[in-house]
């Protein structure tokens, strides 16, 4: 089976879904989505098994593919925010996210000042020092890179595994954020300055400061990019 021609029937059927082209309760037959993508009985199985996997579909007997509603949709799918970032969605997922991150992250400093390894905090230290440097120098890619580091490192810090299970989530709407022009061509010194804050408050064994510094991050966060969905309606379901 060819993986091209697999991503992209996952890719074409998951973005019409998200992008409500293809609404809830929407019945669609592996044939026609043989046809419309060119591609073999087999390709089409194995993407409806992604997607349902995702939440997106389900294969009722004697039915077809159904589309489910959003409330059933697995929403820490990196793939699935990907999608949302590129699409109408992109206002709502990047408020949730952002959110998510506000909640999650203060916490994990401060868990991760009282018990990260100390090869963990120092490696931690040296990546927000290179944040720095690279920030500074407008080398938006490899700043990026450092910065998914940095945030990986914080969560996994803080010994709590479902914590650490968000480091892709993470990683996702930092790199939709960048992906999306809604990062800074330089970042501002003073946020650069509180990821080492972070860093050296968990270092130091300082579980109060490195919860105020990453909250003054993520505030900082919020003030940077609330204006894309401050239009946008609530989900509640």
């Amino acid at each position: 089976m060819s993986s091209s021609l697999h991503n992209r029937v996952i890719d074409a059927v998951g973005t019409h879904i998200v992008d409500g082209h293809t609404p809830a309760g929407t019945v669609m037959l592996s044939e026609q989505i043989e046809r419309a993508q060119g591609v073999s009985r087999s390709v089409v199985r194995e993407a409806i098994r992604v997607l349902a996997a995702m939440g997106l579909v389900e294969s009722v007997k004697r039915v077809g593919i159904r589309v489910r509603p959003q409330s059933g949709w697995n929403a820490f799918d990196p793939v699935l925010i990907r999608w949302r970032l590129a699409g109408a969605g992109r206002g709502a997922q990047l408020r949730s996210l952002t959110e998510l991150r506000a909640s999650v992250e203060p916490m994990a400093a401060e868990l991760a000042a009282q018990h990260c390894p100390q090869a963990m905090s120092g490696e931690l230290m040296t990546v927000a020092a290179q944040m720095r440097t690279v920030g500074r120098s407008g080398d938006l890619e490899r700043f990026l890179a450092l910065d998914i580091h940095f945030h990986r490192l914080v969560l996994h810090g803080s010994g709590n595994e479902m914590f650490a299970k968000l480091d892709e989530v993470i990683a996702a709407v930092l790199s939709g954020r960048t992906g999306l022009g809604l990062m800074p061509a330089h970042p501002h010194e003073t946020a650069l300055q509180w990821h080492v804050d972070v860093a050296d408050a968990i270092q130091g064994g300082h579980p109060v400061r490195a919860r105020e510094s990453m909250e003054l991050i993520m505030r900082r966060t919020i003030a940077e990019v609330e204006e894309s969905w401050v239009h946008t309606a609530r989900i509640f379901f």
